[in-house]
Formats: structure tokens, sequence, C-alpha cells
């Protein structure tokens, strides 16, 4: 079975990589293996870090804050059970303990940090102690970031993906600005895939398992790990079963979860649990779409009902009365419970007026379905590239076509696509629109102007950084006018998100001064262009990816 692990370096590559990475010129801090440039990556990202601690941060920051003091005060009998703040305990048994290991320092710091009573607590030592449990926690992603430029068969280019990913906007915004966990998260994902490329499948089992019991947003990418270690590490090259791997990757699998959820299943509390994990109670959007295929299936609707021959515009409006009901014809049968269901932000179900009603049922079937294309795929080539690419399509095709996707879960996409964008110069293309799209997604997660300014003026610096180089390594000439046309499309949509962040930006200002409502009934349109111009991008990369994939 070795013999799928086609990218694994030979001891020579690796030999010479490590000659490239450490020559005499160069010199380690504090015996990490540092080189200087990795050490000015580090400590320039962690002064900006420290100076974005007194900015805006979300909701999330609380929910944290409650889960320390939940954690804390609580005996684990109550966790999944109590109802103190509406921002209950919903992540899986690994990150409460992980809140509880948290909350040990914080209650000598600053004992109201973990008081279950003292709701919206934000005193300076809660924002400084949490802010910087987010950047100590984010050490695991920058630790196997650097073992994948160590082994790395082109140290160089596997160093500026690296980078990339450690300086990578989204976990700015989502982690440093908004408030969450993902860099540590993905720290552990990603060192799962290191262990795939290493050829230590067990141990990469091993990670995901504790992973799913951390997040169970990556059970996405569950269906691809199950069939790499099924195939590359459970099977022979013949397809036969070989029951010593079996049984050891079953009984890890199963110890992860039973260190997980052992005291709860003993409680006889799973069920709650369960319960917390999976509310199917939200609706096909979040209020914010997020750019997936089921944003441009809403558009569709709203581009469909403005179609109609209303005495008024529909967007914004409250409410029809008979006589614009009439106003629609016979032609097409409009659910008017839907007019208003979509078009202004809110959460709750999602109504359609002309289009079927999308039902969770339904988003799993299409999931379901896309994902076994690309799985039938692995199964025939569970090479590390193939496992990787098809991990990449199981989390992309999740996000498109999920179930109330949240547009933070577009870095399940953006963190393992960045590992393939060295392949060649369309893998590199796609993970260039795919990015671009994807980080513009994030911005209407901060609204206040002066985070505004640092997540565009970031993403523009941290894109001149990745791409460029990138592009002069990996170009590749277009060779039949078609490619030449496309690459004209390609070009002239990236160029159009300089046109949407001017609108989004000036648009509100005008017509608050022009409109006699102060602009209430058009506040969500930034936020709906938003959302359809990066859903365009994303939904073309996966087109993208998953043709490149199948046909190669």
């Amino acid at each position: 079975m070795e013999s799928y692990d086609d990218s694994l370096p030979t001891p020579s590559s690796t030999v010479a990589a490590e000659r490239e990475i450490h020559p005499k010129t160069r010199f380690h801090w504090l015996r990490l293996g540092l080189t200087s440039s990795e050490w000015d990556i580090f400590v320039l990202s962690t002064s900006l870090k420290l100076f974005l601690f007194p900015a805006y941060r979300s909701t999330d920051f609380e929910v944290h804050r409650n889960w320390l003091a939940i954690t804390h005060s609580l005996p684990i009998s109550k966790w999944y059970f109590d109802t103190t703040s509406e921002w209950t305990l919903d992540y899986p048994p690994f990150f409460a303990y992980f809140e509880k290991l948290l909350s040990i320092p914080a209650s000598f710091i600053d004992p109201r940090i973990v008081n279950l009573r003292d709701l919206n607590y934000s005193a300076w030592s809660v924002i400084a102690y949490q802010r910087s449990t987010v950047i100590i926690t984010e050490l695991v992603l920058a630790a196997v970031l650097l073992r994948f430029v160590r082994g790395a068969a082109n140290p160089s280019m596997q160093r500026l993906i690296s980078a990339s990913l450690f300086l990578h906007p989204g976990f700015l915004i989502v982690d440093h600005i908004h408030f969450q966990y993902n860099g540590f998260l993905f720290g552990i994902l990603l060192g799962s895939v290191l262990m795939a490329r290493n050829g230590n499948k067990l141990a990469s089992g091993f990670l995901f398992a504790v992973l799913l019991n951390f997040k169970h947003i990556y059970m996405y990418l569950a269906p691809a790990y199950f069939v790499y270690l099924l195939r590359a590490y459970c099977m022979s090259s013949q397809g036969a079963i070989l029951p010593t791997r079996f049984l050891s990757l079953a009984n890890t699998v199963i110890v992860v979860f039973l260190a997980s959820l052992g005291p709860f299943l003993f409680m006889g509390q799973l069920s709650q649990l369960l319960s917390r994990l999976f509310p199917f109670t939200r609706g096909l959007n979040h209020a914010y779409w997020a750019p997936n295929a089921w944003a441009l299936f809403t558009a569709a609707d709203r581009i469909l009902l403005q179609c109609k021959p209303l005495t008024k515009p529909i967007i914004g409006a409250k409410s029809l009365t008979s006589a614009d009901v009439k106003r629609f014809g016979a032609s097409i049968s409009v659910n008017t419970s839907g007019v208003v269901s979509t078009s202004r932000g809110l959460v709750g179900d999602t109504v359609f007026a002309i289009l079927p009603n999308v039902k969770p049922i339904h988003t799993f079937i299409v999931t379901a379905a896309c994902q076994s294309v690309f799985l039938v795929k692995l199964w025939r080539l569970p090479t590390y590239t193939s496992f990787l690419t098809a991990l990449t399509l199981c989390g992309y095709t999740s996000f498109m076509f999920g179930w109330h996707v949240h547009e933070k879960a577009v870095l399940l996409v953006l963190v393992p696509l960045s590992l393939l964008a060295t392949e060649n110069y369309h893998y590199f293309r796609t993970f260039m629109i795919a990015s671009t799209a994807g980080v513009v997604s994030l911005f209407p997660l901060l609204f206040t102007p002066a985070e505004q300014a640092v997540e565009i003026v970031y993403s523009i610096l941290w894109a001149i950084a990745t791409f460029l180089p990138m592009n002069r390594r990996l170009y590749e000439f277009p060779r039949s006018l078609p490619a030449v046309i496309l690459g004209f499309a390609e070009d002239a949509y990236l160029s159009g998100f300089v046109a949407l962040q001017a609108f989004v930006i000036f648009f509100p200002v005008a017509v608050s001064r022009l409109s006699d409502d102060g602009g209430e009934k058009w506040e969500f349109l930034p936020l709906m262009m938003t959302s359809l111009y990066c859903a365009v991008g994303l939904v073309w990369a996966y087109a993208r990816l998953a043709t490149l994939y199948l046909t190669h």
C-alpha cells in the first residue's frame, strides 16, 4: 500500500530540502529551527494581532466567555443543560474540555471571567485573556505549517503556501477580530493531512477523530477520510482487507470517541448532547447568505418575483396587498409568504415565492450525490494528492449545497485548497479565484469603519504577497482561443471586486441621503450583492476544481 504515496519525498530530496532551509548563513531562534524570515513573519503577525486586541468583537466573544464560565462553574453533568445565557454550549466534548482548561488560569486572572451570572462581561482582563488564548493556541497551526515545509519536495513553494496560511486574512478576520479558534482547529486538520502525506495513515485517522470531537463541522470531510483510510490503509493493493490494520484503525477511532463521549454516555446524556450539536430548526440560508449555490437559487427567486408587473419594488416590501397578488397573473403560482422571507437578512425559515422550497433532506441528497462522484475516483486512485483534492471537494460540496451554511465555513474550502495551489497553473488559478471570493465574502462580518479598513488593506497586501510570486512561478501561456477568452473573463471578474467594494461602501451613504425612509428598505442590498458576486466566483472555482480532479 505504501506505493500509493507517490508524493513522499525521497531521502535525498529531504536532505536537499533541509540544506535549503538551514544554510550556514542563517540562524535559529530559541532552538525552534526558525529561519530569520520565519521569525520575522511570526513577530510581525503577532504584533498586529496584539494591536487588534481593542478591535470590534462579535457575540462569539461572549459565547466563548460563557463557555469558560459553564465549564468552570458547573459539574460536567450540567454542561449541556445550562441555559443561564442564550449562548449555550453546542460544541463537542473535546472543545468543552478545552474551555475547561482555559478557564483555570482565567479564574486566577479575574474571577468574574468565569462567573456564570456575569453575562456580557467585557472588562479589559477578559478581552486580553481571550484574545491571547487565540494567539497562543494558533501556535499549533504554526508548528504544523513548519513541518510541511521541512519535509516538502519543493520547500520554496511550500514555504510560500505555509506563510500564506499562517497570515491568511480569513484567520485574522474570523479569529483575531470577530473571535473564534479556527487557527487552532485547522492546525489539527493540517496535522492530520501532514501525517497522510508522510505515510502515517493511522496517525492521520487519529488526529481527524480528535478534530471531529473538537468541532463537528469537520464531519463534512469525513467521507474522504473514510474512503482513503479504508482503501489505502486497511486494504492491500489487490483489494483484500488487512484485518490487523482495520482493527487498529477502528480501535483508534473508538478510543477517541469514548474519551470524548464516554462521560456523557455513562450519565445517559448522549441524546441531550446530540440535540445541542445538531439543531435542525434553522432555515436554508443564514441571515447573510453564504456565497454558495443556494444564494444564487435564492437570488433567482427574487429575480423571477421582480419580473412580475408589480406597482412597487418587492425588495424590502413588508407585505403584499390583494391588488399586488392579482397582478402576478395566473401563469405562475406565487407563495406570498415567501415574498419577504429571503430579502431582508432575517434569521428564520427560507420560503421561496416562485421556486420550490428546499428542505434539509434535499440538501443532504444533493451533497451526498456530488460527494460520491469524487469518492469513487478517490477509491480508484488512493494517492495522497488524490486524497487532498477529494478532501477539499468534500468540504467544498458541503459549503455549496449544505443546509444553513455560515459564511465562515468557507475556511473549510480555502485552507486545504491552499495546499493544492502549487500543483500546476490551473490549480493555482482555481485557488486564486476561490480565495479572492472567499475572503471578500467574510468582509461583512466586520461592519465598523476602522475594522473594515484593516480587513481590506490587509487582504490586498496578502493577495499581492501570495498571488504574484506564485503566478510568476506557475504561469502557463494559454494554448487556445477559448483559454484566452476564459482567462480574460476570469480577470474581468476579479477586477470587479473593486467596483463591488466601492458599491458596498458608498451605496448606503448615498441612499440614506436620497431616500425618504433613510434607505431602510435597501439596507440588505449591499450584503446581497456581496453574497451573490462572491457566490459566482466560488461556484465557478468549485466547477473548475471538480473538472480538474475528474479529468486528470
